[in-house]
């Protein structure tokens, strides 16, 4: 028998560490090969880990909760047959050398008692700070004993107020020495009857990050309501968007576009279409499409701001918000979309759904996004005023499509007939983005859907 041990996977450049949230398997049980073991959650998403090999689960490395780096070993599963030369190899050395294998079994107990100080240290629950915590500085502070209420009290110096990695190495280096400014500033002064000398006090302007905020009103919960407590990702949702509006100026236009012709395109080619490519043809393909080509025609709606920077991105990435089935909200991104035709959208499109409503993104899949669309017709709105998916500028929603009367020009004169039409809702940040630039990107995608070819090929 060998044993084999499973590590964190890498989960795109920017994720350096997730939080185990459940375990699949028992220690005991036989696992198969591409089997899932363990769930895991990032700040983008939740995901399941497969096992590479075939065997037994024999050992779990870290408990529920806690806060696990790429690479770090997880799980260990014993697998079938000889031992390796390599152990064969060091069993033989051991034997050999009594002395060395004294110092190895010392190194080994040692390499173990940290590792259980280190899962059994308690890991902050950094989803209840109103502050984003970069993985570095949370490993600074778990290095250096900084515990989560200590991190709270320390003046950020970063974008909207983030703790940086020098911020934390400061206060590092002065704990012990002296409090921190951000500490002492927050520490309440205790009145003393006695007399003392009298002391100059100086004025500690305090950032508008770390001032006290509003209480809230208390909710008072009566006889039979009933308390639920909010998931992990509805409060990452609900911090994602409160932020939002705390920091960028949102501003609405609302532009109606007659869809007619694409509503009869779809309907003569969507049998077609499903025969031909074995996907279905929604509208939402056709949408994404067009809203590819303004992005590509107003590049600086496909932007986002750093401090007093603008940052023009070169690639196209469209997020598409889904709704999950427990109410919750998950936005997988079409990567490259302006280089994608109908037929490619439309696979692209339907897998990344399918696998939203099942749990199944990868972390890779919901990053990088430059532009977010969200389908609020879906559930029959007739338009919507979405909060901006930040870091972007720009989020467009799409109404429900109605059947409306409607005044048509001809050369005979105008006269009224039925359309169908929709409204197309785009929320903009107003700092970099002015009312010119925000609605005649939302004509360009009303334009490009209006001129729709109705013979056109799949």
């Amino acid at each position: 028998m060998s044993k084999f041990e499973l590590k964190l996977p890498r989960m795109g450049e920017s994720v350096a560490e997730a939080t185990l949230t459940s375990w699949l398997k028992e220690v005991g049980d036989t696992i198969e090969m591409d089997e899932a073991i363990f769930e895991i959650a990032t700040d983008k998403v939740d995901s399941e880990v497969p096992s590479e090999v075939d065997g037994v689960l024999v050992e779990k490395c870290f408990e529920v909760d806690a806060v696990i780096k790429v690479g770090e070993t997880v799980a260990i599963i014993e697998i079938s047959g000889e031992q390796s030369e390599t152990a064969a190899s060091m069993e033989e050395t051991l034997e050999e050398n009594p002395a060395e294998a004294e110092e190895m079994v010392a190194a080994a107990e040692k390499a173990l008692s940290n590792a259980q100080d280190m899962v059994s240290t308690p890991t902050p629950d950094y989803s209840s700070s109103e502050r984003f915590y970069s993985p570095l500085v949370k490993n600074i502070a778990k290095q250096e004993g900084v515990s989560f209420d200590e991190l709270e009290a320390i003046t950020g110096t970063g974008k909207d107020g983030r703790v940086t990695k020098t911020d934390i190495l400061a206060y590092v280096g002065n704990k012990g020495t002296a409090s921190s400014p951000a500490v002492a500033s927050s520490q309440p002064k205790v009145e003393e009857k006695q007399e003392v000398a009298p002391v100059v006090e100086k004025t500690v302007e305090i950032p508008m990050e770390t001032k006290e905020k509003p209480a809230q009103a208390p909710v008072k919960v009566a006889q039979g309501d009933e308390v639920i407590q909010m998931t992990r990702m509805g409060k990452l949702v609900s911090k994602h968007m409160t932020d939002s509006l705390a920091t960028s100026a949102h501003v609405q236009s609302f532009i109606e576009v007659d869809v007619t012709n694409i509503v009869n395109w779809r309907a003569k080619m969507k049998s077609a279409f499903e025969k031909q490519e074995g996907e279905k043809l929604t509208f939402t393909p056709i949408f994404m499409e067009a809203i590819a080509k303004a992005l590509k025609k107003y590049p600086m709606m496909n932007i986002s701001v750093s401090g007093d920077s603008v940052i023009k991105k070169k690639n196209i990435n469209i997020g598409m918000a889904a709704a999950l089935p427990d109410g919750n909200l998950i936005v997988p991104v079409i990567k490259n979309a302006d280089q994608l035709n109908l037929v490619g959208m439309a696979k692209v499109v339907n897998d990344l759904a399918n696998r939203s409503r099942n749990n199944a993104l990868k972390p890779d899949e919901v990053q990088d996004g430059t532009y977010t669309v969200t389908n609020v017709g879906t559930f029959g709105s007739v338009f919507g005023t979405p909060i901006i998916n930040q870091p972007q500028v720009g989020i467009m929603a799409l109404g429900a499509i109605r059947k409306m009367p409607s005044v048509i020009e001809t050369n005979e004169g105008d006269f009224i007939g039925i359309r169908s039409k929709m409204y197309l809702s785009h929320s903009y940040d107003h700092r970099v983005v002015n009312g010119a630039l925000g609605s005649m990107f939302a004509k360009a995608v009303a334009d490009y859907l209006e001129a729709w070819d109705v013979n056109r090929e799949i």
